[in-house]
């Protein structure tokens, strides 16, 4: 079989089947060989894995997916596709459903499997919302490996103090370890899309980082990154958190936490610290 993740291995499949990336459904096919063994790589990919593949478009990815030896599920949106997938990958171990990822049952398409591990190119309008449908889906998923616009990698992987650092990358972190596996510019794809992408790893944890009460520490962290430019004392009052300046400074000192500092500078568990000394009084 032709290689899927090239030049020639595109325009081969698009034009036996007739063909075309689809603008609206955010489709740029991978052709970069490189990029796709440091996805595998990164997976962590080895014989008797089972992938959830979310968007296999033309199946580059899936190709090697199944050339490491892992048993393929597939969620496709674009139904044009999944004959043809269907058809390419006949007698290997893969199997695919038609659907939206936010809309399918993945307890259904999953069933009976554990230590799953999630590979994918996912369109860049749909990215946050469907990785954290994976994260507190409850279901046994070991790992999400995803190509993904780079500036949402840069600020999921972020660090405390820098420019990407903020809420979106708390969140991800109350869920998971991330790794930023590799940065891919746009003529590693066919057609190219406007912006860089990345790819990241999520390798989930057990449970929750962090045992403070989910709602009331995300509802203080985005007081605190609501407006980056205050310090947490008038950023969190300003949102009607912590009972009032002269409470709020006094419950920032109790956490060990500098009134004048800015949100950027918290790390998670300083946040889930302080959540607990401010709905504690």
């Amino acid at each position: 079989m032709i290689n899927l993740a090239t030049v020639a291995g595109v325009r081969e499949i698009t034009a036996r089947y007739g063909l075309a990336a689809k603008k609206k459904l955010g489709q740029h096919f991978l052709i970069d060989g490189h990029v796709l063994s440091k996805i595998i790589a990164a997976a962590d990919i080895s014989a008797g894995d089972t992938v959830l593949e979310i968007g296999p478009g033309i199946g580059g990815m899936t190709q090697a997916l199944l050339a490491a030896g892992a048993n393929v599920l597939a969620v496709e949106l674009d139904k044009q596709l999944v004959p043809v997938l269907s058809e390419i990958f006949e007698n290997e171990n893969f199997t695919i459903v038609q659907g939206d990822i936010l809309r399918v049952d993945l307890s259904e398409i999953i069933s009976g499997r554990s230590n799953i591990k999630v590979v994918a190119n996912l369109p860049y309008y749909i990215t946050t919302p469907v990785i954290f449908r994976l994260l507190e889906s409850g279901l046994p998923f070991e790992s999400i490996t995803v190509m993904i616009q780079k500036e949402v990698a840069s600020r999921m992987s972020a660090s405390p103090s820098t420019k990407d650092y903020g809420s979106l990358t708390l969140a991800v972190q109350y869920h998971a370890d991330v790794t930023l596996v590799a940065n891919v510019p746009t003529n590693c794809f066919m057609p190219r899309p406007a912006v860089d992408s990345a790819v990241v790893k999520l390798r989930l944890l057990p449970s929750a980082r962090v045992e403070t009460d989910k709602e009331k520490l995300f509802a203080v962290i985005h007081a605190a990154f609501g407006k980056r430019r205050k310090t947490l004392l008038n950023a969190l009052d300003s949102e009607g958190i912590g009972g009032g300046k002269a409470a709020l400074a006094l419950t920032l000192e109790n956490a060990g936490i500098n009134p004048q500092a800015r949100g950027e500078t918290l790390n998670l568990f300083q946040f889930a610290k302080l959540t607990e000394e401010i709905y504690s009084q």
